[in-house]
């Protein structure tokens, strides 16, 4: 089933949302100071790809220590918000109808994950 809900997702946005993620990564890693915000906008794009079947879940290596939320609130300020905000109206938008219920949870999970990337992994 995550299989077909994937495949789904791909064809009607997914795609080009992971897209739009790896480009962005790409840029930010230009610079130096950008590379860590440049990995966290490809654990995005990986979630972004193939959400179904895939959790976020706490680094087993992080303790939550003060350089994650020192990098996360960074990571608001550069792009964390927007993005958030943009999957928060897909997710009210597809939970508007029963068929896209599932496409709308995915959403508020790459939602979570677009607010607080650092100290995240994500697992299959």
């Amino acid at each position: 089933m995550n299989f077909l809900l994937n495949v789904i997702w791909i064809v009607f946005g997914g795609f080009a949302i992971a897209v739009e993620y790896f480009v962005s990564s790409i840029i930010m890693m230009l610079t130096i100071i950008g590379i860590p915000f440049g990995l966290q906008t490809i654990k995005l794009a990986l979630v972004a790809l193939i959400p179904f079947g895939s959790n976020v879940v706490p680094s087993p290596n992080s303790m939550g220590g003060c350089l994650n939320t020192v990098m996360n609130v960074i990571w608001w300020f550069v792009g964390g918000i927007p993005i958030a905000l943009t999957h928060l109206v897909f997710g009210l938008i597809f939970c508007l109808t029963v068929i896209g219920i599932p496409f709308g949870l995915q959403h508020f999970k790459l939602m979570g994950l677009a607010l607080f990337p650092f100290g995240k992994t994500v697992v299959n």
